[in-house]
């Protein structure tokens, strides 16, 4: 199970080194002769501002400002995601799955948190109670190594923490407004789920409760994927995952990628040219031999000199590729004329 995209804008250049690095690991399984069941989501609602429990659906505001229903903004950028990792050659996942279509899943999951004890409804929406997780022995924070006493007493004072009992409380449910867009009736009123819900429900209907391999980027590892954790295990009283594995980040020109200084690509930009970074355009498969170079849990540079010098070894390797091409063929000519 591979955490995807949120389908509020183009795919960037981050999102594509996890994807690029996960279809070389569901590549080598295949290879290695592995029956693999490789499930990406698409993340379609539920995902608001700052990666926080308040705020405004992303989906949503991007819908208010290119004045289309938010399924418009869902339809249009997933074809672009789907584009994107087309060029990349990358093999698409055997199931695709979106949060819209799992609601009855993930309220069915809440339901169980809620009947274990580790969940609590307040005015319309559902927090997962990790003070009550962690008095019962479990480990929230194993993941990431985040120290627990700074977890339940240092988390930010953001609007509508009073609903909670600790501010480090998640939301698996939340109540939603008049104004909200994108809502389903619940047991507990309409409302939508909470973001770290959808890769639970999704991830344990289609790989069972507890998966051989879960990826995704690093910046996910906390708060994402240790609410997986705590949101698996006290749904299904066993540890979701077996192995973890993150990308790391993409640096472009030494500095951090980011939509907000203007440092930053996206895809087509690079395989056109048509940015004011770098010298030249590049392939998307020299892009992707360049990802490929280091290890997935390493920063990685790009800069025109590092894609430039990427080329040149793509394209040697290339040409290696056609002259063996050209020897087996003489080579099997060769054996008819014997025979």
């Amino acid at each position: 199970y591979v955490c995807g995209p949120t389908v509020y804008s183009e795919v960037h250049l981050g999102n594509c080194r996890t994807f690029i690095s996960f279809d070389v690991i569901v590549r080598y399984l295949k290879f290695l002769g592995y029956n693999v069941r490789y499930v990406r989501n698409i993340t379609d609602a539920g995902h608001l501002e700052n990666d926080a429990d308040f705020g405004e659906d992303k989906i949503s505001k991007k819908a208010k400002i290119e004045q289309l229903e938010p399924m418009e903004i869902v339809q249009k950028y997933t074809l672009d995601f789907h584009n994107v990792m087309s060029l990349f050659n990358t093999l698409p996942p055997s199931i695709e799955p979106t949060a819209t279509g799992h609601i009855i899943e993930q309220i069915e999951m809440i339901k169980s948190i809620i009947k274990n004890g580790y969940a609590y409804e307040v005015n319309g929406s559902v927090y997962f109670d990790v003070k009550k997780y962690i008095n019962d022995g479990y480990q929230y924070g194993k993941l990431s190594g985040r120290d627990i006493d700074e977890l339940i007493s240092g988390s930010r004072d953001l609007q509508g923490q009073q609903e909670k009992k600790n501010p480090s409380d998640f939301a698996l449910w939340k109540n939603a407004s008049k104004q909200h867009i994108m809502k389903w009736p619940s047991p507990w009123g309409t409302g939508f789920p909470g973001w770290h819900l959808e890769c639970s429900a999704m991830g344990a209907k289609y790989l069972g409760d507890q998966i051989d391999i879960h990826g995704g980027g690093m910046d996910l590892k906390f708060p994402h994927h240790e609410c997986e954790i705590a949101q698996g295990v006290s749904a299904n009283n066993v540890d979701p995952v077996k192995y973890w594995m993150h990308a790391n980040m993409l640096t472009l020109n030494g500095k951090r990628m980011s939509k907000s200084t203007g440092n930053t690509l996206l895809p087509e930009e690079i395989f056109s040219g048509e940015n004011e970074i770098l010298k030249k355009a590049f392939s998307p498969l020299v892009v992707r031999f360049f990802m490929l170079q280091a290890h997935y849990r390493s920063v990685l540079d790009f800069s025109s000199a590092a894609l430039s010098a990427s080329e040149k070894g793509f394209n040697k390797l290339m040409e290696a590729k056609k002259v063996l091409s050209n020897v087996k063929f003489v080579q099997k000519n060769i054996n008819t004329e014997l025979d």
